[in-house]
């Protein structure tokens, strides 16, 4: 039970990595400070997706799953839970080269926002 119960912690805890490489940037408007953690977050996620790697959280997972007695799986997170709901017909090297380009393309707009809104607000303060 306690096995399991770490499994599906390790899940959530994976899920909320995902969300904050895809969107972590928004949090930059309110802490200045988040772009030091938030920007590495990125480039790993970008560079799971682009090299195919499984995450640790993905391996840890299964570790866990397995000693509880459940089974693992084969395949990284993003094909495991969200990939069945978004792209059922499973993930290819195309989709993963998408996933990465996503995760540049939100954070890019957002950071590149950010900036604007920053320079902004200077020159109105001046």
């Amino acid at each position: 039970m306690l096995y399991r119960l770490a499994a599906e912690t390790v899940l959530l805890l994976h899920l909320a990595f995902i969300v904050f490489v895809i969107a972590g940037a928004t949090g930059a408007a309110r802490w200045s400070w988040l772009p030091l953690i938030h920007l590495p977050a990125a480039a790993w996620g970008v560079f799971v997706e682009l090299t195919g790697r499984l995450c640790p959280l993905t391996t840890a997972e299964n570790y866990l799953r397995l000693k509880a007695g459940e089974a693992g799986y084969s395949e990284s997170f993003i094909e495991h839970y969200l990939l069945p709901i978004i792209y059922p017909t499973g993930l290819t090297r195309e989709i993963q080269f998408a996933l990465a380009a996503v995760i540049v393309v939100i954070n890019a707009a957002i950071y590149a926002w950010l900036f604007y809104r920053r320079r902004s607000s200077r020159r109105g303060d001046s």
